[in-house]
């Protein structure tokens, strides 16, 4: 024969459990921030940047050596040549960003 087991009400159900029966839910963050800063970093920005920055710094070079001729050229070619790289670089980057 088996011993049966007795237990009371209080003994089951008034003692707090040790281990909690419910898992913590996954947190769940939002970010306001639509986009990181560092996905700016993408190679080909920087390379057409780098090259219209290197073209200014030329400008400024030939404008202090005084020979102006070509200056004034350099000048009226990144008057064209600006607003087009920063068009095409903004919208190369938000083709090309996943959202």
């Amino acid at each position: 024969m088996r011993k049966t087991q007795r237990f009371t009400f209080r003994n089951i159900f008034l003692h707090p459990s040790k281990t909690s029966l419910t898992r913590p839910r996954p947190f769940k963050a939002y970010s306001f921030v639509p986009f990181s800063p560092l996905a700016m970093l993408d190679p080909t920005i920087l390379t057409i940047g780098g090259i219209v920055l290197g073209i200014a710094i030329i400008e400024r070079i030939l404008d202090r050596w005084g020979v102006m001729d070509i200056a004034d050229q350099f000048e009226k070619v990144m008057r064209f040549i600006l607003p087009v790289t920063f068009y095409g670089a903004l919208f190369y980057f938000l083709a090309t960003f996943i959202f």
